[in-house]
């Protein structure tokens, strides 16, 4: 999830082939490999932060170094104490107090840590939360969904309980449900928009409505344009349209706001490692400039498609 406001045109076209700009030195623990990154976030500077689920850590990419990443949070390998992360799933950045929130996954838990250099640990914000993704609106509350309660809560920081936004009426396809939500965004409106990945579909939540509206897929599993196969990375721009990121179809579509189909803007040539390919997108994003960004897990690396 980005905090940026991106304007795309309704014409732009990405260029086919992914650039790697983090990872794509196969599975490890090395700074310039990745195993397993989940979630993103893009910053105005193009700074560019990453939940490697895999290696319990989180990496950094500053624009135009290619030679390394940086760990900015855990590394110290799976564990519950404060200076570690277990299988973080998302990551954002919050500029007013220059930190990462991060779902910390593994430990059913959102923690803050500084990005001051010389940052050793972090501070749980949410605990007892069995979080998957994260958003933050301009008002800075902050949004997490719940995999396993199959709803969506938002936090003013600092605050405990939360309050619902989205699903908690148990899993299932009702407009009122979700079934195992996984990243979000969250639009000027309060507009939170949920992967709502075992529904195939995702859905949009107005602000203080009790049920939601399919935006995208809700047409059973498949690779047709109508359908979503396991919705994952996803953005909301400036017009309301929407990119999807979806695991098994190893695509990223665009639906035009009010659209019944989508129309896919990269991948979607199979599974694969080539660089118009992916193997398992997750977490996706734009920077201002409208260049993609998406996770592509199981490579263990992040592609950037430049818009043309």
């Amino acid at each position: 999830m980005s905090s940026l406001l991106v304007t795309i045109p309704a014409n732009a076209k990405w260029s086919q082939n992914g650039v790697t700009i983090a990872g794509g030195h196969g599975r490890g623990g090395a700074t310039n490999q990745l195993n397993e990154p989940h979630g993103l976030f893009v910053d105005d500077d193009q700074t560019v932060v990453i939940a490697d689920y895999e290696n319990h850590r989180i990496m950094q990419w500053k624009n135009g170094d290619t030679t390394n990443e940086q760990v900015v949070a855990g590394g110290k390998g799976p564990g519950n104490g404060l200076h570690q992360l277990h299988h973080p799933t998302d990551v954002l950045i919050d500029k007013e107090t220059d930190s990462h929130i991060i779902c910390d996954r593994g430990n059913q838990r959102v923690v803050r840590w500084s990005r001051r250099s010389g940052t050793t640990q972090g501070e749980i914000l949410i605990n007892n939360i069995q979080c998957y993704g994260l958003a933050m609106d301009e008002q800075r509350n902050l949004y997490v969904s719940d995999w396993k309660k199959h709803e969506v809560r938002r936090y003013q920081l600092g605050e405990k309980n939360g309050t619902l936004v989205a699903g908690g009426n148990g899993t299932g396809d009702g407009l009122n449900q979700l079934n195992y939500p996984t990243f979000l965004f969250v639009d000027r409106q309060q507009n939170v928009y949920v992967s709502d990945c075992s529904n195939y579909r995702v859905m949009k939540w107005k602000k203080g409505a009790k049920e939601g509206i399919v935006v995208a897929g809700g047409q059973g599993e498949g690779d047709a344009l109508t359908q979503l196969s396991h919705a994952y990375g996803l953005f909301v721009d400036t017009l309301g349209t929407l990119y999807v990121g979806e695991y098994e179809n190893c695509r990223v579509t665009r639906w035009i706001q009010g659209a019944n189909q989508g129309t896919v803007i990269v991948g979607g040539n199979g599974r694969g490692a080539g660089a118009n390919q992916f193997n398992v997108p997750y977490g996706l994003s734009f920077d201002r400039h409208g260049n993609l960004y998406v996770v592509d897990c199981n490579n263990h690396r992040v592609q950037q498609f430049s818009i043309e």
